[in-house]
């Protein structure tokens, strides 16, 4: 997959944004597809991350969330709480990452300084699949159960902004012209698709359900 964004600065503005967006999301699906999280991002300017980490939870041999936004520059956390090992890796080019074999109670972090969106497996459970989506800014959402979001504190500018899913056919986008204050209403339409995340082991290779992976592999 590949993320559309601008490397437009604009520290000042952000400082002293208190404008909004708010909008609802309007998704299609096939009925067998269960319902997943769409994330709402604004492109155009850039600014430094969150100080604290986004933690993504290995629980069930799941990925929770399965859908993660950090700003570029951010540390995402992975910690183990299934009692087995765990082995998050990627395989996406120039931002492939393996953070080798962990236990339970332990985790392991990882810093993204560029944009992008980088796909995230463990190496030991073929089930587990994940997207990370990496953003030049920290003004983004996920869309809530009723299909609405808000982004608040956006600088003034004409920006563009995306809704994304991991079954979506396609990032959709809009632009959106923000004045220095007051709250932009606007209203977006995505598609989803049946999606196979069927993926090759860290080696390239086929999962075996018999192998074992020692701590540190």
């Amino acid at each position: 997959m590949k993320l559309v964004v601008a490397a437009v600065l604009c520290t000042s503005a952000v400082a002293h944004a208190d404008a909004s967006v708010h909008g609802t999301v309007e998704i299609s699906r096939p009925k067998d597809i269960p319902a997943s999280a769409v994330l709402v991002y604004i492109v155009g300017f850039a600014e430094p991350p969150a100080k604290t980490a986004v933690e993504v939870k290995q629980v069930g041999k799941r990925f929770l969330p399965d859908l993660i936004a950090v700003t570029a520059g951010g540390t995402v956390s992975f910690p183990n709480g299934d009692p087995f090992l765990h082995n998050v890796f990627s395989p996406t080019s120039d931002r492939t990452f393996d953070l080798g074999s962990f236990p339970r109670g332990e985790t392991r972090t990882r810093t993204f300084p560029r944009r992008g969106v980088i796909d995230v497996y463990c190496n030991i459970h073929p089930e587990m699949s994940a997207t990370l989506v990496v953003l030049p800014n920290t003004r983004f959402a996920f869309v809530g159960a009723d299909g609405q979001f808000q982004i608040d504190h956006v600088p003034p500018g004409t920006w563009t902004l995306f809704a994304f899913s991991r079954r979506a056919a396609r990032p959709v986008s809009t632009q959106v012209t923000v004045g220095a204050t007051g709250t932009v209403e606007l209203t977006l339409k995505l598609d989803e698709v049946q999606r196979d995340f069927s993926h090759p082991n860290k080696f390239g290779e086929k999962y075996r359900p018999t192998t074992v992976y020692p701590p540190g592999a």
